[in-house]
């Protein structure tokens, strides 16, 4: 695999939508998988419960209890719960709208920093544009990518402050509204939920918490997931990569990324049957078997640079406007 010094640019479409109808049509049961899956809120409560339970019991503890707890724990159960606002942008819960946005909120709370209003916005567009930098907030900027390059130390800072790069995309994405009333009752709710638990509980409570949420996307094993969904990470320009290892059990299968993209209207608990279903579509692809092998490899592995990703100019004469459902495989599908 070659050292890059640019993103690797096509002039071909995005791969799902020409899986997804090729899979319909020879496997036209897949559709049977497609809908929702309500007791994924039971998930989200046991989710968020068990995080203040947490930080009840680390509330008197010294600091390495606390940061030990983040790390073994709430990280993981952190990292759950993006997979569960995830599910909810994809509207995979409730088929009432609104019913998804709250659980999605609520599904917030322990990770202290608001974003699932922000997630759910600029993730369906990347489903709808993906590899388009002016739409895709996956892509990294360019000046992010010069920044940390392939060079170890680059790295370890980008996945240590990677919510901090993530935010600095918003700007870049134009015609994405940023601020909108949504938006401002999920920053009001965080910061009800944060001065509670600060007020009743403790300031050791909100640190746990927060740094659950810094650990579940920065330096740690399950940071490896940003670098496994879409870079480039073997001798071959497969443009988006599943993770099939034992993690997937505790991160609601949020590992088979090509299956989601094929058909983001499938919950997370059929994706393995999806799999299954069409093997010869899925079982061909590159994919990772262990996202610590992935993380220690993409922090020393010359060859992985933040510009391995696969960009692309042409939208398909799409406008922004005209994409108003996260599901692109229902137009296929009808």
């Amino acid at each position: 695999m070659a050292l890059r010094t640019d993103f690797v640019y096509s002039t071909e479409s995005e791969p799902h939508r020409i899986r997804t109808k090729k899979i319909l049509k020879q496997f036209p049961e897949v559709r049977n998988l497609i809908g929702k899956n309500p007791l994924t809120m039971v998930a989200i409560i046991g989710l968020v419960g068990s995080m203040l339970g947490v930080s009840w019991l680390v509330r008197d503890q010294s600091w390495w209890i606390v940061f030990a707890a983040a790390y073994f724990y709430g990280a993981f159960a952190n990292h759950s719960l993006f997979v569960m606002i995830h599910e909810c942008a994809h509207q995979l819960l409730f088929k009432n709208a609104l019913a998804n946005r709250w659980a999605a909120i609520f599904a917030n709370l322990p990770h202290i920093m608001p974003g699932a209003i922000s997630f759910e916005k600029y993730h369906i567009k990347h489903h709808s544009f993906q590899g388009i930098h002016e739409l895709d907030a996956d892509l990294p900027n360019r000046w992010e990518a010069k920044l940390i390059h392939n060079y170890f130390i680059g790295k370890v800072l980008w996945l240590l402050f990677f919510p901090i790069f993530q935010g600095t995309r918003v700007s870049r994405l134009k015609e994405i509204k940023f601020f909108d009333t949504w938006l401002l009752i999920n920053i009001v709710v965080q910061i009800a939920f944060t001065a509670a638990v600060w007020y009743f509980i403790g300031f050791h409570a909100v640190a746990f918490m927060f740094i659950s949420f810094w650990f579940s996307i920065g330096l740690h094993p399950l940071g490896a997931r940003w670098v496994q969904e879409h870079y480039l990470t073997f001798k071959t320009e497969q443009e988006t990569y599943s993770y099939y290892g034992v993690l997937n059990t505790v991160a609601f299968n949020v590992g088979y990324h090509n299956e989601h993209h094929d058909f983001p209207s499938i919950p997370w608990n059929k994706l393995p049957e999806l799999k299954r279903t069409a093997p010869e579509y899925y079982d061909t692809l590159q994919s990772h078997k262990s996202w610590t092998v992935l993380f220690f490899r993409f922090l020393f592995e010359r060859e992985i640079s933040l510009f391995n990703r696969i960009v692309r100019k042409e939208r398909g004469k799409v406008a922004l406007t005209d994409v108003s459902k996260p599901d692109l495989e229902a137009e296929l599908i009808n």
